[in-house]
């Protein structure tokens, strides 16, 4: 959606690259800590990304109509 690359992700969030391939690489959940979640999902609010609540169609994602500008990369 952003067209980040792992070490954009980290750049932004503040986690760390392995960290960002090994929840990658996980399936189902996400796991690891929580702070760690927190971190990456403000990286990505950060840069226009929306967080849809479950409702009669599940949760989603979107980007803002007008995204700040990149924090993260290309």
């Amino acid at each position: 959606m952003l067209g980040w690359s792992q070490e954009d992700m980290a750049a932004a969030s503040g986690v760390s690259v392995p960290t960002i391939k090994r929840l990658e690489a996980a399936g189902g959940a996400m796991g690891g800590r929580p702070s760690t979640a927190g971190s990456i999902i403000a990286a990505l609010e950060a840069a226009g990304v929306i967080f849809i609540d479950a409702n009669g169609e599940g949760p989603g994602v979107r980007l803002r109509a007008s995204p700040p500008p990149s924090q993260g990369g290309s």
